[in-house]
């Protein structure tokens, strides 16, 4: 994946928390013919725990039906890509010219990654992805943990992917000026009513009580 190096992200704390942060995430595997599959799947991204040797390095978990072509895949090639996005904002090409088509642009963030996958058989792994996959969906708790000799985690399928190469990419306005960023964002909020404050914000620009705009902080990515 090559970067124009203005639009990387390039803090990996960053990355991760955006993974975590989306619900979706798309597995790419390679099928008996030698094309990609790609499957959209929960997922959690789990950083190397030093005092946990159930995981001792970075590793995304799903979990999964125990049958199906991305397993037979994974089973067959380990090799996969791994795919997150979110889309921000489209910008009408008339955001920047009157007539000209072609200068329409998207506010989007994204992650690539390629590494390896496996099929997790320690149940011990298991119930550790799953109880993190369940932190990450259901925030407010009423469960309780998993364990790894419950029923449940012993029949289901839990794949883990190991990151050999990360890479962050994201278009929020943080390569314009900042006269032309705060133009733009009026146009968006002339455009999008409601939803584009939410958009001014991931874009780092904060709406005055006189409805004005202010440059809040540049986008931390």
């Amino acid at each position: 994946m090559k970067l124009v190096k203005k639009l990387e992200i390039k803090s990996k704390e960053n990355i991760i928390n955006f993974l975590n942060s989306q619900s979706v995430g798309r597995i790419a595997t390679i099928d008996q013919f030698g094309y990609p599959q790609v499957i959209p799947m929960n997922f959690v991204y789990v950083q190397a725990q030093i005092d946990n040797s159930i995981i001792n390095q970075d590793a995304i978990y799903m979990h999964s039906y125990p049958l199906g072509e991305k397993i037979d895949n994974i089973k067959r090639n380990s090799k996969t890509g791994f795919e997150v996005d979110k889309h921000i904002a489209f910008l009408p090409s008339y955001y920047f010219h009157p007539t000209d088509a072609s200068q329409a642009d998207t506010l989007y963030i994204s992650v690539v990654i390629k590494g390896k996958s496996f099929i997790v058989e320690n149940n011990d792994e298991k119930a550790f992805a799953l109880n993190a996959l369940m932190e990450k969906y259901q925030k407010e708790g009423k469960y309780k943990r998993l364990d790894p000799r419950m029923q449940s985690v012993r029949t289901v399928t839990v794949i883990k992917i190991i990151p050999l190469d990360l890479h962050g990419k994201y278009k929020i306005g943080q390569h314009w000026v900042p006269s032309y960023r705060l133009k733009i964002a009026q146009n968006i909020l002339a455009r999008e009513g409601h939803q584009g404050s939410h958009i001014l914000n991931i874009m780092g620009i904060k709406i005055l009580p006189d409805n004005t705009l202010e440059l809040e902080r540049q986008p931390f990515l």
